[in-house]
């Protein structure tokens, strides 16, 4: 994952300052750790948003994110890497943070048994109401054909046998039920943490997965860094509404969307929730350039290039 990056000069150093934040060696997780050791949630985050945030920089080649990008979100822990994206926090800082909720949210998940699938087809309202006959919530809202439902592993298991008209329930490898109730605990947790960090006010408008909104007032017009980082407390148990956030995205008459590092699934949603936006998923540094080519094109010629910090995929929710 982390290889091909290592490789590039200077990315060797920004590896090294998130792991010190994040207290955990994210050059090892990204190059030799074997698939269950990134599949705990302690490792998966922190590696995800660095992965994210040393792909931006090494695509902006030291330009300033408000100078290039007009809206930033993020599916997800992605919103994590959004705040430094949108200037709440440092990337320095985007690890230590999601280094905390990650823990916290770990924890969480190994105190009560649960997990996640995903429910692909069928009516969005049958969906729903077979999600809640079984006892679960909708966890992540991708789409009207996407939804990830989450909770008891023996509900799950019920919704499987009993799936909604038209669709496939697909169980996901995750280490718990997050974004429903079963992480109260790592909410009440992570809570202080993010909402006592030394944040600024954002620089560009930062779309909240809990209902698509940019945030209003502050110094910038963007809403303030309280905000946002009571936001990012708050996501842990809230739903993530990527449907809504693609709303936001076409009523602002976005032209173009770069997915960071790991890219691939978002510029997937994109594709069929916002037709005729042009997309670019980055995956590793042989993206770099058609990421430069795609900013150069839109945001320089005054378009609406709006940057997702990557999420994590309907596989791997965090």
């Amino acid at each position: 994952m982390l290889g091909p990056w290592l490789e590039l000069p200077g990315v060797p150093e920004l590896v090294a300052a998130a792991s010190e934040a994040a207290d955990t060696d994210l050059a090892a997780h990204g190059t030799t750790s074997d698939a269950d050791t990134i599949r705990d949630t302690a490792v998966a985050q922190p590696l995800i948003v660095a992965s994210s945030l040393l792909a931006l920089r090494v695509i902006l080649d030291g330009r300033d994110t408000a100078g290039v990008v007009d809206v930033t979100a993020g599916h997800s822990v992605g919103e994590v890497a959004a705040a430094a994206v949108a200037g709440v926090v440092s990337d320095d800082g985007a690890a230590g943070l999601v280094a905390a909720r990650a823990r916290a949210m770990a924890k969480a998940a190994a105190a009560r048994p649960s997990g996640m699938s995903a429910v692909v087809g069928g009516q969005p309202e049958e969906v729903l109401a077979a999600i809640e006959a079984a006892g679960l919530w909708p966890a992540n809202v991708n789409s009207a054909a996407q939804v990830v439902a989450a909770g008891a592993l023996e509900n799950l298991a019920k919704l499987a046998d009993n799936p909604p008209p038209g669709a496939r329930v697909i169980p996901l490898q995750v280490a718990g039920a997050f974004h429903t109730p079963f992480m109260d605990a790592a909410r009440e947790e992570f809570t202080p943490v993010a909402t006592g960090f030394a944040g600024k006010d954002p620089v560009l408008p930062f779309l909240a997965d809990l209902d698509g909104a940019a945030y209003t007032g502050g110094a910038h017009g963007h809403g303030t860094a309280s905000d946002v980082l009571a936001n990012l407390a708050g996501q842990v148990t809230a739903p993530v509404r990527w449907d809504l956030v693609s709303d936001s995205l076409a009523a602002r008459g976005v032209t173009a969307l770069l997915e960071l590092a790991p890219g691939g699934v978002l510029t997937g949603l994109a594709k069929r929730a916002l037709k005729g936006v042009e997309t670019v998923a980055v995956k590793s540094p042989g993206d770099i350039d058609a990421a430069r080519d795609l900013i150069s094109r839109h945001s320089a010629a005054g378009g609406a290039a709006g940057t997702e910090s990557a999420g994590t995929t309907p596989g791997a929710p965090q």
